[in-house]
């Protein structure tokens, strides 16, 4: 893989439906299921390989499901639930997502954190599209030690 920073882009959601914990959201290959989620409601579709939230569907159906003819670009993701907690100056709260990218250098136990970025939001998903018209939102960055 190239070191470009364009290798985010190319796994940070095909890379989501191998990890099993209980830190990362449930998440399937599309072309893999046999059946879809019972609770379909509670999941997101998400392109693979796009970003900035083009392409994501936050309310899924069946039928919008059956009728994707490449099912092997898209996961569908279980639904993270962020709580609006930071009171603004104007009286609305907002929600926050922190994603932090940290790599461990070969033969360490520890791995460090190298880079973040912090989301607020108030809109129904994290991103500028979802924050049109709203203030106290957008992307900063966390300091850490």
């Amino acid at each position: 893989m190239d070191r470009h920073p364009n290798w985010f882009y190319r796994i940070s959601k095909y890379i989501l439906p191998l990890l099993k914990s209980k830190y990362v959201p449930e998440s399937f290959y599309l072309h893999q299921l046999n059946t879809y989620p019972a609770d379909l409601e509670n999941y997101v579709l998400k392109p693979l390989f796009s970003f900035a939230g083009a392409g994501v569907n936050l309310h899924i159906t069946p039928k919008i499901l059956d009728t994707i003819p490449d099912k092997q670009h898209f996961i569908i993701q279980k639904k993270v639930k962020y709580e609006p907690i930071i009171l603004t100056p104007t009286g609305e709260k907002s929600k926050c997502e922190i994603r932090m990218l940290m790599l461990r250098e070969k033969g360490k136990i520890k791995a460090k954190i190298i880079n973040n970025l912090v989301r607020i939001t108030k809109g129904e998903m994290v991103g500028v599209k979802y924050n049109k018209d709203k203030d106290w939102v957008g992307a900063s960055a966390a300091f850490f030690e």
